[in-house]
């Protein structure tokens, strides 16, 4: 590799992703990556760049039926700044949304779907939602719906850097 290339990767936050149907599988739902590499045809790791907001969806089963469901929506950082560490994610990342349990995974995907639903890009989304629905679903409380008006004020926010 270049040296260009490794200063730039050094900034990247990294996910591992791994598809074995009925077995194991972490899924990218949503985000935009900047980097893929492709171990073989059942694993990949993909690479963010600080600030970009992403969601990685784990599932383990068994003959059994389901073992593991999680849902993070995470974002990258940057350097200096604080992090979470997660086993798939190197080096880590800024946790926005943790659950775990498919009932919960479900509600939150359905809000992602909410959300795509009215032609916003999930990763675009005010990171505080992200917080606001993980805070209520472990208090089991219901959360509020994202609105065109919340992401209006969000990208006005984030323009004049507040």
């Amino acid at each position: 590799m270049n040296g260009a290339f490794m200063h730039v990767a050094h900034r990247l936050t990294f996910v591992d992703l791994i598809w074995q149907e009925k077995r194991i599988e972490h899924w990218l739902r949503f985000g935009r990556f900047c980097q893929e590499h492709r171990l073989d045809r059942r694993r990949r790791t993909i690479g963010f760049a600080p600030g970009n907001v992403f969601a990685v969806v784990r599932w383990a089963g068994n003959d059994y039926g389901t073992v593991v469901s999680r849902l993070d929506i995470l974002r990258a950082v940057g350097r200096g700044e604080a992090f979470q560490t997660l086993p798939f994610v190197k080096p880590g990342a800024e946790i926005l949304l943790r659950i775990s349990g498919w009932p919960k995974v479900e509600r939150v995907l359905q809000a992602v779907d909410a959300v795509e639903a009215l032609g916003i890009d999930p990763c675009v989304v005010s990171p505080d939602h992200w917080r606001h629905v993980h805070n209520r679903m472990v208090a089991g409380e219901p959360f509020r719906t994202y609105t065109r008006a919340q992401h209006a004020a969000w990208l006005k926010r984030r323009r004049v850097g507040v």
